[in-house]
């Protein structure tokens, strides 16, 4: 039987038959006899769906779109059919259009801050967890030093650390420069030169090197880690250590954090040196102070303490770094969209966290009289 349409016209009724396959490969046939149909003047329809061999659901689309056309213009539509399936499938379709999706109920503002509150609570707690096992790990690690994996840590320190001396040293030099040069345009009103070697020793010292290598590592170390560790989750390679019987806190997570905790305070050393020197070559093209007299009032007004306390900053900025550089990778989804959050995540965070350590460092130093 060839696939046609039959349409009857007659006392203001008009019946249409379809013939044949009723499918989304046919609808363009029937719907373009129909558009032809001049409809004005009808009074009722019937579609005689008997003849039809086989009807799928955009025919069943079509003919509810026809008989609610049908009913817009005030025509009565009867379908005429005996075949259960076929009645079955339209009044199916029929349903499925009709439901109507329920509006999002619009949220208040407390119920969006209690998610948020409670999202990052989860993420806390989730941080957590993880940090305990990163303890019990390292009570692991000092139990016999054979369990320390020297030459991991070794490499990490290259990588993460030693390759980072030229950025940390250009850094730190412009640093130097830049703040000596804003602080010699001030000092030179009031003849306090000799005063910039106080002001740059004590300040790159205890605060700005720190910091400034921080916020480097954190950037560059620290983002490396969150994506290694994410395209390692990624390709399943943490099953498979785990599958092996290998612990990848102890293969993966210690010897970059132990790596960054020792190689920080050299960094931050080199920060120091690098950072004074930019301050002396302005002091002594801007300030006219010569090299040796500079050397010597730093030697006589920066006391010892604030290199150390400086130094003694490192090891905790580096585990802030380091740790949630780590986090951040582990908590990365089975998507490489999720390595680019995450790692924007670990850099914001980690900074953030550097430098909140450092204000309740600089607090408690400066009341305990250090």
């Amino acid at each position: 039987m060839n696939n046609s349409l039959t349409i009857t016209y007659a006392n203001s009724k008009l019946s249409l038959s379809f013939f044949g396959d009723f499918t989304i490969y046919t609808l363009s046939a029937y719907e373009t006899r129909l558009d032809a149909v001049n409809f004005s003047g009808v009074k009722s329809v019937d579609v005689f769906l008997d003849e039809v061999l086989s009807f799928d659901t955009a025919a069943s689309i079509a003919i509810n779109n026809l008989l609610l056309t049908f009913s817009i213009k005030n025509i009565a539509a009867n379908v005429i059919c005996t075949n259960s399936a076929i009645l079955n499938t339209i009044e199916l379709v029929k349903k499925q259009k009709t439901t109507k999706i329920p509006h999002a109920k619009r949220k208040t503002i407390l119920e969006v801050l209690g998610e948020r509150s409670y999202s990052n609570y989860i993420g806390f707690m989730s941080f957590m967890e993880f940090l305990g096992k990163l303890f019990s790990t390292k009570i692991f690690h000092l139990r016999a030093i054979k369990n320390t994996r020297f030459k991991e840590i070794a490499f990490e320190m290259n990588e993460s650390a030693i390759k980072a001396l030229g950025i940390i040293a250009l850094t730190s030099f412009l640093i130097g420069v830049v703040v000596a040069y804003q602080s010699a345009f001030q000092l030179k009103i009031y003849g306090a030169n000799i005063f910039i070697v106080d002001m740059l020793g004590i300040s790159i010292l205890r605060e700005l090197a720190p910091l400034i290598t921080a916020i480097v590592i954190a950037g560059r170390s620290g983002s490396a880690f969150t994506a290694q560790i994410g395209a390692m989750k990624i390709t399943q390679e943490l099953d498979a250590m785990r599958t092996m019987g290998f612990d990848p806190y102890i293969y993966l997570v210690m010897p970059r954090i132990v790596a960054l905790m020792l190689a920080m305070p050299i960094l931050i050393f080199v920060s120091d040196i690098m950072a004074v020197l930019g301050g002396m070559v302005v002091a002594n093209i801007d300030l006219n102070i010569t090299v040796d007299l500079f050397l010597e009032r730093f030697n006589n007004v920066v006391a010892a303490k604030h290199f150390f306390v400086g130094i003694a900053k490192g090891p905790f900025f580096a585990f802030l770094i380091a740790s949630i550089g780590i986090y951040r990778g582990l908590m990365v989804k089975d998507d490489t969209q999720s390595i680019g959050l995450n790692t924007t995540k670990s850099v914001v965070e980690s900074i953030f966290a550097v430098i909140v350590c450092d204000a309740v460092f600089s607090i408690a130093f400066t009341n305990l009289g250090i």
